[in-house]
């Protein structure tokens, strides 16, 4: 019997799912809107749908053996998705529980970051690895942190919101209440205010200066900059800086091997690489000078969220050190 499992990546707009198999392959994949919904229920039972009817292609000799599942503010402990401010339903959603006795089989919620780290060390360049963070780039700031070879989760179920871990207490305002966050500064969004900042403080000609803030995007950032725009370019030296001296702080808390980089703003290469981990070493404390690696993750694709939550049920089958045949 070949065992596969689900994975499921619920973002703001849109929700990933596909069928994985151990080796890494999606045998099936799709989306539902996850907007659409005014009541949790009828997303849950649209996503239940969706996820019968791809069951009807599987090869007969095959099983469904867990469901994994990345969604902000997931807790790994409960097993619930607990007041996510990017979603529309609000208060503490039992994902876990329902998805269990829908399908009767194990379902593991963590939030996005943390199946992204999981998927690196499954899946991706972390095989090897036994201590080492995952900083997810994308609308916001996630964090995923591995410590010999464990998921750190923390007490309550929500460690490694690095992206919530401040820069400036007077700065920038944050969807969680507080401001000046990472993720203010350093993501898809927190670029784009940057880029705004920065063409108010600049009289020279950019491309950019055209561009509505609703209609600016990072691919647009990375194309001006490589074209030589000088307010595109200063942007990811200021956010490459701030992310930089972060990482910098990192290092300290877990001494990780290496720190992965992942999501939209990752994309941009060396214009983002180059100054974040000039700026980590320059702040590093001498001791670790030269020795943690920032690197691209293994996982750039349109398929890495759904190998990061798929990977989360292979993962729980090794801690409980359980056959799944």
């Amino acid at each position: 019997m070949k065992e596969l499992t689900v994975g499921i990546d619920i973002g703001g707009t849109n929700t990933k799912f596909g069928i994985v198999d151990r080796e890494g392959n999606v045998l099936h994949q799709g989306n539902i809107q996850t907007t659409v919904h005014e009541e949790f229920k009828g997303f849950f039972d649209s996503m239940a749908n969706a996820l019968r009817e791809s069951f009807k292609d599987l090869p007969s000799d095959s099983s469904i053996v867990g469901i994994g599942v990345g969604a902000a503010n997931g807790n790994y402990y409960t097993g619930n998705i607990e007041h996510a401010t990017n979603l529309r339903w609000k208060g503490i959603l039992p994902l876990s529980k329902m998805f269990q006795e829908e399908f009767n089989v194990p379902c593991i919620l963590t939030n996005d970051a943390n199946a992204a780290a999981v998927g690196e060390m499954v899946y991706g360049n972390a095989k090897n690895m036994k201590d080492f963070v995952v900083v997810t780039l994308g609308t916001g700031l996630g964090s995923g942190f591995v410590c010999g070879g464990i998921l750190l989760n923390g007490h309550h179920g929500i460690a490694g919101e690095l992206g919530h871990t401040s820069v400036n207490p007077t700065g920038r305002y944050c969807n969680c209440g507080k401001r000046g966050c990472l993720e203010t500064y350093v993501s898809a969004t927190g670029i784009k205010r940057t880029v705004y900042k920065l063409l108010a403080d600049h009289l020279e000609p950019s491309e950019l200066r055209g561009i509505s803030f609703d209609n600016l995007n990072t691919k647009m950032i990375t194309d001006a900059a490589l074209r030589g725009d000088i307010v595109a370019k200063e942007s990811f030296e200021y956010t490459g800086r701030i992310l930089g001296m972060k990482l910098a702080e990192t290092v300290v808390h877990t001494d990780p091997e290496a720190i992965f980089l992942f999501g939209g703003l990752s994309q941009a290469g060396e214009l983002i690489f180059k100054p974040t981990i000039r700026h980590m070493e320059a702040n590093l404390m001498p001791l670790f000078r030269g020795k943690v690696k920032v690197l691209p993750s293994a996982l750039q694709n349109q398929a890495a969220p759904i190998l990061g939550a798929s990977s989360l049920v292979w993962d729980h089958f090794a801690k409980k050190g359980m056959e799944v045949a």
